[in-house]
C-alpha cells in the first residue's frame, strides 16, 4: 500500500510540473524607431531590425493588430502618420508583439 501511495504521488508531481512547463506563444521586440517601418495597409508587413547587428524582419499584419501611440489606441491610418513625422527617431522607440504561432504582428506601440 505504501508504495502505489509513492509511485502515486510521484506520478501526479510529474503530472503537475511538466503542465508548469510553458510554451511561448508570442515575443516582443524594443526596436529603435529608425530601424522600424511601419505596415502600408492593414493586410501588409512591418519591417524591423532587433539590433544593429540583427538581421532585418518581415513580418506581416492583420487586420485584427492593434495599433498605439503612448499606450492609446488609434487607427493604422494615425499610427503612419506619427510615425513618419517623428523626429529625433534614434531615440524613440515601439514595441512590436509577434505572435510565432501564426507569424504576425499582434500589436505595435510607440512611444513618443
Amino acid at each position: 500500500m505504501n508504495i502505489k501511495s509513492i509511485v502515486a504521488i510521484a506520478l501526479l508531481s510529474l503530472g503537475f510540473s511538466l503542465t508548469a512547463t510553458g510554451q511561448v506563444v508570442s515575443q516582443a521586440y524594443e526596436v529603435a524607431l529608425s530601424e522600424f517601418r511601419p505596415p502600408a495597409t492593414e493586410n501588409g508587413s512591418v519591417a524591423f531590425k532587433a539590433c544593429a547587428d540583427c538581421e532585418r524582419r518581415l513580418v506581416r499584419v492583420t487586420a485584427g493588430t492593434r495599433y498605439a501611440i503612448n499606450s492609446k489606441n488609434v487607427r493604422l491610418v494615425d499610427f503612419r502618420k506619427a510615425v513618419n513625422q517623428a523626429g529625433n527617431r534614434e531615440d524613440k522607440t515601439v514595441i512590436v508583439l509577434h505572435h510565432l504561432e501564426s507569424d504576425t504582428v499582434s500589436s505595435l506601440n510607440v512611444s513618443l
